[in-house]
């Protein structure tokens, strides 16, 4: 038991905030890992209740952009290329640019992007490309967004749920923010204290329900469930638990015994912690949905992993093998299929032409 009039309070409202996110459609969970020595590295699980038809793509710079919202789209030019995986070979998911800024798209349930106001607009199948292609840090990409230079919409995906989201990004200082809109209103929360996000509730109530955890102990006891909520509370623990600095126990035990792969390590180990099993669902309980993918990117020195929940093999792409100038193919590395991978994979990707973001039509 938990002892105090005012910790049962908080429990009641943990468990009150925790049962509302079984209304979300999908869960995800994202950690950013910020070692003593600088290093960074941020990470992502993709639990989706269908097959995502997720490819690896090349975008260089010097790309002409829209933004496949109708007429008033909002065009770019990338400055910066980058490094994608892609949902439904529709969209953005997931990615880092040649800079080290990396994006993560997760769903939320609560999001609401606001009307059309005459500024030009965007489909959130872009929104992470946007940044990506533009932004080379987070206090840039938040300088930029806080001005709310176009109006998001949500087109229907192809299995048929609302495109609601959030998206965090991270560049390699550490620095971190998370974008949602709430009844059509951005909220932006900016710092590098935000080391975590997942699907339900709004960021805000996650931080609150962290807290009330976090007071409790999580040494003592923590929320077991996969509900978003409760994989926030745990991914805060072990990201925030997990050593910052080399472990020369923990380091002989790593291949190539380097402390930047105990970190790795480290991260690939609290994802697949908060990780939902593959398969498992829960009648009643829509926001259950198998971990299909991880990701973490190695801001530091720009290497992008990839973890399948369906194959046998973590690999690897070093940006440092990858052609980003101006006017160099659009290459993929394709994933559906059955295709395997292992170790440095950046020789394997082919020309390919770009795919295209689904549309918004208001």
């Amino acid at each position: 038991m938990i002892g105090t009039p005012s910790k049962f309070l908080g429990y009641s409202l943990a468990l009150a905030l925790g049962a509302s996110s079984i209304h979300s459609a999908h869960a995800c969970t994202r950690v950013l890992y910020v070692g003593d020595d600088g290093l960074v590295i941020a990470g992502r699980s993709m639990d989706w209740n269908d097959d995502t038809r997720t490819n690896l793509w090349v975008f260089p710079r010097g790309m002409q952009r829209y933004g496949a919202a109708g007429p008033n789209s909002v065009k770019w030019t990338s400055k910066y290329g980058s490094l994608v995986s892609s949902a439904y070979e529709a969209g953005t998911a997931d990615g880092i640019n040649e800079k080290g800024l990396v994006a993560n798209l997760l769903y939320l349930a609560d999001a609401d992007f606001g009307k059309a106001d005459g500024k030009p607009m965007l489909s959130i199948s872009a929104w992470p490309q946007y940044v990506l292609d533009n932004f080379a840090t987070v206090a840039e990409a938040v300088d930029a967004l806080r001005l709310e230079p176009f109006r998001l919409g949500a087109p229907t995906l192809p299995n048929g749920d609302g495109g609601v989201v959030h998206l965090a990004i991270s560049d390699p200082t550490g620095d971190s923010a998370i974008f949602e809109y709430l009844a059509g209103k951005l909220v932006i929360h900016h710092g590098r204290q935000y080391v975590v996000m997942t699907n339900e509730p709004p960021f805000d109530q996650q931080l609150a329900l962290n807290a009330y955890w976090q007071d409790v102990g999580g040494a003592t006891f923590l929320p077991g469930t996969i509900r978003p909520a409760d994989r926030f509370v745990r991914a805060y623990y072990l990201i925030t638990s997990i050593p910052k600095s080399a472990d020369s126990s923990i380091i002989a035990a790593v291949p190539e015994g380097s402390y930047r792969n105990q970190a790795v390590a480290s991260v690939a180990s609290v994802l697949r912690a908060v990780s939902v099993p593959f398969g498992m669902s829960s009648a009643g309980e829509p926001n259950v949905a198998s971990t299909l993918w991880r990701t973490w990117a190695d801001q530091t020195n720009l290497v992008y992993f990839f973890d399948s929940a369906t194959s046998p093999n973590t690999f690897w792409v070093p940006l440092a093998d990858l052609d980003f100038d101006e006017g160099a193919d659009v290459k993929k590395l394709t994933l559906t299929g059955g295709k395997l991978y292992s170790g440095n994979a950046a020789d394997k990707f082919e020309p390919a032409k770009p795919f295209a973001f689904l549309p918004y039509a208001s």
